[in-house]
């Protein structure tokens, strides 16, 4: 009984001394005063806590911070006192006062209070405005590790709305606060005791509020959560992963990740909320094995009949986020966005466009989507996002052709808004997308070569021979810009600079010169095109068109192969045949023929990435190459390889016949190929 009575008049002692330095005017005052303190107390205590926690130092190196060491335990102390009746009752508490609720859009964890209203604590705190009110009520009330753990998650839930300014101010004034240094101590003193809930909630908020992640007090939990691991609910589990995903692999990091990793592969089967799902896919990342990507596609899977539009945009980012492409999971997403692309924030169009991108996802109608809302709606955004969209697009090879006549018009009526780098995206996206608006063709080059002209004094030379090469491949000559990028010192300085793009530039200047000659008006079509015929260097993949054309017509003299073209072109296979295309002449007698009564047929095998997402509309390279393979005198015609090759060889034959003898066959339908759904 002596005993416990000069325990409590210790502690009456030391609570005297904390409170009057706490409330002490002098900053070195209050330093000296908290490092005597911390001589007098325990092992867990004797640390320079103000330096610790809100790491003021510039640098670790010969600061007072105290950290974790492997083989240390930090646990161990002189005196372990008591718990007190607060700490006793909260640990017998059937709940955590702290649940969870969904993410919002910033993917932050919002902390919600099951806790009485009625005392006049929890009231208080629920009516603060700003972490440093939160830390005025814990000055004057908080007693227990409850209310020092919800202290904290409502000083991260109120922090996380603030501005990035808002939150630097906010931020040093939190960690000047006397009271956050004493709040960190009770969270160290306190967490082998603290519930599941309370533990990983304030990790959580302890490391998204910036506390450094080698200081004694993070490890600590970290350490804890750890020894907690099994006992912790797949909630708890959901947070803490989120957690670890902002913080450095160190030794103790490591080992929850692995224990973390482990807990998840027991508990996939019993998980029925997809929010939880999504956030584990996220955060386990790509790091995870396969056989887990696996599991948990397949959990989504059996909950994939209850998926919100929300969860379908995260669970889009939780698939990037584990690099796994999971065509039944992005098929449902996508089904569900169409329905709700209404609701959608600008934002989030470009992270679905971006997430089809990273994942090689492919589905025509979800692109549509977005782009005939965006259209529909085009009057309601800024041009500069208009822009933002058509490039995602663009990264895509999704050419959204309402949208880019919608746009051209905009940038007819006013070109002022289009500074320089604008300028070059939008004409990278229109010469990739091979997209020349039909009725204001004309105009619209003129209006683009007229922007370009009044940023020449200003131009780098390599962006000028970007500028110029889009326009040239759209086949639109720009010559102001044509006449300074020609210009020898301009010239010199692009093909002498020792660079990664080196070869781009030169291929680039290469196009250049080619369209300057070809889609000049003044160009006349050759009466013959000199060819080099290259038999021994057809590709693999070329072989059932070879083995087609022989069977269509009898004899391997009727048509030439892998043929080599002025400007560096390239033709698969060439046929000759007569002016009224009922019969196919051979290569060698119709090579001096120099009349019209010959036509020349050039086959273009070619992969999906050469058209345009979904169509066989030709993007902007493999457009500029058949106009001028027209240029040249020969009629071109454009195979899909991937579905040549699934075709029998009695159908490859049937279709190259039709290709050859029909009235059209030089004129390509856009034909759709089929998508994801």
């Amino acid at each position: 009984m002596n005993n416990k009575i000069s325990y409590l008049l210790n502690t009456v002692r030391c609570m005297h001394r904390c409170n009057f330095v706490l409330t002490s005017k002098s900053s070195a005052t209050t330093r000296k005063h908290i490092l005597w303190i911390g001589r007098y107390r325990d092992a867990l205590e004797n640390v320079n806590f103000r330096k610790m926690f809100l790491n003021i130092c510039p640098s670790l190196h010969g600061s007072s911070l105290q950290f974790l060491s492997q083989k240390t335990d930090v646990f161990s102390t002189k005196l372990q006192p008591e718990k007190s009746t607060e700490t006793l009752a909260s640990e017998q508490a059937p709940q955590s006062s702290l649940g969870l609720e969904k993410l919002d859009d910033s993917g932050s964890f919002k902390v919600k209070h099951a806790v009485d209203n009625s005392e006049p604590f929890f009231n208080s705190l629920q009516k603060c405005t700003c972490p440093c009110d939160v830390l005025d009520v814990a000055a004057e009330s908080a007693v227990s590790i409850k209310h020092y753990t919800n202290c904290l998650t409502t000083i991260w839930r109120l922090f996380k709305h603030l501005s990035e300014d808002q939150q630097r101010y906010e931020k040093q004034l939190i960690f000047e606060h006397p009271t956050f240094v004493k709040l960190c101590q009770h969270l160290l003193q306190d967490s082998r005791r603290m519930m599941r809930s309370d533990l990983v909630f304030s990790l959580h908020a302890v490391v998204n509020l910036g506390i450094p992640q080698n200081t004694l007090l993070v490890q600590t939990l970290v350490r804890v959560c750890q020894e907690k691991l099994n006992q912790l609910d797949n909630r708890c589990i959901s947070v803490l992963a989120t957690t670890l995903r902002g913080l450095d692999k160190d030794k103790n990091v490591s080992a929850l990740q692995a224990g973390l990793q482990l807990l998840v592969e027991q508990r996939i089967p019993s998980i029925r909320d997809i929010f939880i799902l999504q956030n584990l896919m996220k955060c386990l990342g790509k790091d995870a094995p396969e056989f887990l990507k696996k599991k948990l596609e397949m959990a989504v899977l059996k909950e994939i009949d209850h998926l919100t539009f929300p969860n379908a945009l995260r669970v889009f980012l939780a698939l990037v986020a584990m690099n796994y492409c999971s065509a039944p999971i992005l098929n449902a997403c996508s089904k569900k966005i169409q329905e709700n692309v209404h609701d959608a924030p600008f934002r989030q169009l470009i992270l679905i466009l971006e997430a089809c991108h990273s994942l090689q996802y492919r589905n025509v109608k979800l692109f549509s989507a977005l782009a005939d809302y965006v259209n529909s709606t085009a009057c309601l955004w800024d041009k500069r996002q208009i822009i933002l969209f058509l490039s995602a697009c663009e990264t895509l090879g999704f050419q959204p052709g309402e949208l880019m006549g919608t746009f051209a018009e905009k940038v007819i009526e006013d070109p002022e808004f289009l500074n320089l780098k604008n300028l070059l995206i939008v004409l990278r996206v229109y010469s990739r997308l091979n997209y020349v608006p039909r009725d204001q063709k004309h105009l619209f080059f003129e209006t683009l070569d007229s922007c370009l002209n009044k940023k020449l004094p200003h131009i780098s030379n390599t962006e000028l021979l970007k500028a110029v090469y889009w326009l040239c491949t759209l086949g639109y000559l720009p010559h102001h810009a044509l006449d300074k990028l020609l210009q020898k010192d301009s010239r010199d300085e692009l093909l002498l600079s020792d660079d990664l793009y080196k070869e781009q530039k030169e291929m680039m200047l290469h196009c250049v010169k080619a369209c300057m000659e070809l889609d000049s008006p003044s160009f006349t079509k050759p009466a013959s095109v000199p060819t080099e015929s290259f038999s021994s260097l057809l590709s693999f993949n070329l072989r059932k068109a070879r083995e087609a054309l022989i069977e269509l017509l009898g004899d391997e003299n009727m048509f030439r192969q892998n043929v080599q073209l002025p400007y560096k072109y390239h033709i698969d296979f060439e046929i000759r045949m007569d002016s009224d295309r009922k019969k196919v002449l051979p290569i060698a007698a119709t090579d001096d023929h120099a009349d019209s009564s010959v036509q020349r047929l050039a086959f273009l095998f070619l992969p999906l990435s050469a058209f345009c997402v979904g169509t066989m509309h030709p993007q902007g390279k493999l457009a500029m190459k058949k106009r001028h393979l027209n240029k040249l005198g020969y009629h071109v015609i454009l195979v899909l390889n991937k579905t040549f090759q699934e075709m029998t060889s009695e159908d490859a034959v049937e279709f190259l016949k039709g290709k050859m003898y029909s009235e059209n066959a030089f004129h390509l339908s856009e034909v759709t190929v089929q998508d994801n759904n």
